[in-house]
């Protein structure tokens, strides 16, 4: 049963952060990593049908990043606004939010699928394909196309979900459809001998069945938030606000959309094996990432509701607490990722030594750097969350773009190989100094935050250290 809005105001700004956090990270993180096991899925059965399919899948990653730069872009922007508006105890307002990012998010969609049929050919070609590769990308790609209204609408559910504290109604939408997509893959591409087109058939349709899910507890009343046609506005003051805290997340996705496609380039100069060897890492890595990005989403509800309650203890407190958690388990992945690189990644190309050879030297180096990313990662939300969109923006613009773009054309024409398998690790160490500076003035106003706040509830008398 869900919890009213009182209720739930009362756990997100009374509950002990430890606990807090845990209940809303465990499925979010189960969110996430489904997430990210519908493409780690797609390449792995693929990858049996060999090289250049698995290389289909990496081009096709850079549309697939496109769509859901889309759909987090409305999803995070308006929940961002949600977690804030509850913790003011404006339900209505919220429910606004949710219901114009919804209903734009599905039409933003449709304009995808229109668009990117109609210029299928040119647009694989410009997201990297090879002349080997393009069959197999256009057959992959046309089914996608075909779910990206579906895929928008489950993005923006899901993070409003989460933002409003109901992370495990939010989990049961996700974690279904991720567990139907490995279902349906072997199925597909090898019992209906339907190739590639099959994986993607899949991946379509199992989001189509988290989008249900997902629907049903905002028509059942499960979630806090409404959803309905009638609060769907055009209000310009309503879309402001859903993109300029959304902005960040496009700018992310988008441009890791972008760099994709640099990054496929780049390795297409060295050939299929190039290109298949770094979409097994991307995908790999990222399925680790999704733990962390979970983690983080877990605290952002949290960090929204206190920063709307003004409880700044609670906020400071949540932030190191993530922080040092994630650092931890980012060590303990990080090091079992750079043991078992061979085993990981010769999973998925059991054909070619040499995609094996490049993807495990380069799935090492992006190991070694894991930790760093805690940082990166929750100062980025912890500035989404709370409304600063401009250093938001900065950090979403850094690790997939202003660091990695002069990295990935550069590096290459001086190191080769070596330079592809170097410039995501370069742009993480160039990201973190930025975040350093940019998160360290504001942790040292929210520090003098923390103790006005502290002095305010115990009536003026020093705090006790918790």
């Amino acid at each position: 049963m869900a919890l009213s809005p009182e209720e739930q105001y009362i756990r997100m700004t009374q509950t002990p952060i430890p606990r807090l956090i845990g209940r809303l990270a465990a499925p979010t993180m189960v969110s996430m990593m489904t997430t990210s096991i519908y493409n780690m899925a797609d390449t792995f059965f693929v990858g049996q049908l060999g090289t250049s399919a698995t290389g289909a899948v990496g081009v096709v990653f850079s549309l697939m990043a496109i769509i859901q730069a889309v759909g987090f872009t409305f999803g995070m922007g308006a929940g961002s606004c949600i977690s804030r508006l509850l913790g003011q105890r404006k339900e209505e307002e919220a429910g606004r939010m949710l219901s114009t990012a919804f209903f734009t998010a599905v039409f933003a969609g449709l304009l995808i699928t229109a668009g990117g049929l109609a210029f299928l050919k040119p647009l694989m070609k410009l997201l990297g394909a090879t002349d080997t590769i393009l069959p197999f990308a256009c057959d992959y790609a046309r089914y996608i196309l075909l779910g990206a209204p579906w895929m928008c609408a489950v993005f923006v559910m899901n993070n409003c979900l989460r933002s409003e504290g109901q992370a495990f109604l939010s989990m049961m939408g996700v974690a279904s459809g991720g567990v139907l997509n490995c279902v349906l893959d072997p199925l597909f591409i090898f019992g209906l001998d339907l190739g590639i087109s099959g994986a993607a058939i899949a991946t379509v349709l199992s989001q189509m069945v988290s989008f249900g899910i997902l629907l049903s507890h905002f028509l059942r009343g499960r979630a806090n938030t409404r959803l309905h046609p009638k609060l769907f506005t055009f209000r310009w003051s309503v879309y402001r606000e859903i993109l300029r805290i959304g902005a960040p997340t496009f700018f992310r996705q988008g441009l890791s959309s972008i760099s994709s496609v640099l990054l496929n380039t780049a390795a297409g100069g060295f050939g299929d094996a190039a290109i298949a060897a770094m979409s097994i890492v991307s995908k790999v890595s990222m399925f680790i990432f999704s733990a962390l990005l979970g983690f983080g989403q877990g605290f952002q509800p949290v960090s929204g509701y206190n920063w709307g309650a003004r409880r700044f203890d609670r906020l400071w407190d949540a932030y190191w607490f993530c922080v040092k958690v994630s650092a931890a388990g980012l060590v303990v992945m990080g090091a079992a990722g750079f043991l078992l690189a061979p085993q990981i990644i010769g999973a998925f190309s059991r054909e070619s030594a040499r995609v094996v050879e490049i993807g495990v030297y380069a799935f090492r180096v992006q190991c070694a750097l894991y930790p760093i990313q805690s940082v990166i990662v929750l100062s980025n939300m912890l500035f989404q969350s709370i409304g600063k969109a401009k250093e938001a923006a900065v950090l979403a613009l850094s690790r997939q773009g202003l660091c990695f773009f002069p990295m990935i054309l550069a590096l290459p024409l001086f190191f080769d190989v070596r330079g592809i398998q170097w410039a995501q690790p370069a742009a993480d160490l160039l990201t973190l100094g930025i975040t350093v500076v940019l998160a360290g003035c504001f942790l040292k106003k929210l520090a003098g935050m923390r103790q006005a706040a502290l002095k305010e509830q115990t009536g003026g008398r020093p705090a006790e250290k918790s």
